[in-house]
């Protein structure tokens, strides 16, 4: 396993980013959000694992801050081995998907509850509007509220911080970003911090409407996992001055993905 970050110090930093929300900019709005993904792979195995997560969305830009929190809830069904948001990988936990408490163990199953809770902190760190150019800054915190007796994850705290930068040619805007995440460890999955990378665009169609393409990659968290490498098409729609719409396409191309994915949500401002 390569040198880890300590994961209190990452988590230290990035609650004090979302203190310092508090003393932004008056210009501000509330939103929340409902949505519905669905996914289907074989992660590498010779099971197909499905999942469906509906997630809960609150959202609050002040000035150059964004704040989000995401609570979702979880179904999967298939592989033992797969846990949402990882992939396949390795665990030994006696009470996991799939285990009875006689001992015996099944290759699928089925299970459902709450996901990981969320939170994420994004600050607009630099934006000039003659170039088209800007930068944002985001620290986020997945907890670990998800049952990991039922695998639907792992337990444990992740802490993520990442680098993006945009820049825009009239309705056309290309956009990139770096992130590293201190992935949590159990006593039942051993797990290695990873980077990810994700590039692509987006074009405004009208005043109302914005369709793009984003390709995401992520190292593979333990040597029994597999990387991630996806590819997403996405149309956003606004459909009046509350309310906001939108749906998404995935395709994956590495084990540590699921072989395709859809998804929808809506949004509505206060």
């Amino acid at each position: 396993m390569r040198q880890k970050i300590s994961r209190h110090r990452l988590a230290a930093l990035l609650f004090c980013a979302g203190a310092s929300s508090a003393f932004a900019a008056d210009d501000s709005a509330f939103s929340l959000g409902l949505g519905y993904n669905y996914s289907s792979g074989d992660y590498g195995t010779s099971t197909t694992t499905k999942t469906t997560s509906i997630p809960l969305t609150a959202r609050y830009d002040t000035g150059p801050w964004t704040l989000k929190l995401t609570i979702p809830y979880l179904h999967i069904s298939g592989g033992t081995t797969t846990i949402p948001g990882i992939g396949r990988t390795t665990n030994s936990n006696p009470r996991g998907r799939g285990r009875s408490s006689g001992g015996t163990t099944t290759t699928t199953a089925s299970a459902s509850g709450m996901g990981d809770v969320v939170a994420a902190v994004t600050y607009n760190a630099y934006s000039n509007n003659a170039s088209g150019v800007g930068i944002d800054l985001t620290g986020k915190i997945k907890f670990g509220t998800a049952d990991k007796d039922k695998g639907l994850g792992t337990g444990e705290n992740d802490y993520s911080a990442q680098i993006d930068v945009f820049k825009s040619y009239g309705k056309f805007t290309l956009f990139g970003g770096v992130g590293y995440t201190v992935l949590g460890d159990s006593q039942f999955i051993s797990l290695d911090n990873v980077f990810n990378i994700t590039a692509g665009g987006s074009y405004k169609l009208d005043d109302r409407s914005t369709v793009g393409m984003s390709f995401d990659a992520r190292e593979k968290v333990s040597a029994t996992a597999s990387p991630q490498r996806e590819l997403t098409a996405y149309w956003s729609y606004k459909i009046n001055k509350s309310w906001k719409a939108q749906a998404y396409a995935l395709k994956g191309f590495a084990d540590g993905s699921p072989d395709w994915g859809v998804g929808a949500s809506a949004a509505y401002a206060f």
